[in-house]
């Protein structure tokens, strides 16, 4: 029975600087191990949140794609709008539906926790396919107007 599963991320060279980069942004973040080469680092094993991940150095054959992204449950929208301007930060890309690309190309999902509930009613899904960074209180006031409890 395997014991972990750890997320594998391939950089072309910037696997040490994005991991840096984001343990600047999450609490609970830390470096764990550099396995180097040299001066260069092959492998990064860092922690954000308790998940562990590994960043490889495996040169420019593969890109990020929107086929994986990452999903932060945000408790209020002081934390949504705090991820999502770090994380489009230097380079990054703003989405539809919050979704957003960082400067490496990563995707992430900045939502508000509880999500699925939230957009139960038609008005609230309409609403969130209109936004790019989310709206707690929009997506909310959306939701109640259609007499959905959010």
């Amino acid at each position: 029975m395997p014991r972990s599963i750890t997320p594998n991320l391939w950089f072309d060279d910037q696997a040490e600087e994005a991991a840096e980069y984001y343990c600047s942004i999450f609490p609970d973040a830390r470096v764990v191990d550099v396995v180097r080469s040299g001066d260069a680092a092959l492998t990064v094993e860092f922690e954000l949140l308790g998940q562990r991940y590994i960043g490889l150095n495996g040169g420019p054959v593969f890109t990020f794609s929107e086929a994986v992204s990452f999903v932060v449950a945000c408790e209020d929208q002081a934390e949504i709008d705090r991820y999502w301007e770090r994380l489009t930060a230097d380079g990054g890309e703003e989405g539809r539906c919050g979704w957003l690309k960082d400067r490496y190309g990563l995707s992430w999902q900045i939502v508000p926790a509880g999500l699925g509930e939230l957009v139960k009613s038609e008005a609230a899904r309409e609403a969130l396919y209109r936004m790019g960074k989310l709206d707690v209180a929009a997506l909310r006031e959306a939701a109640a107007g259609s007499g959905v409890a959010a």
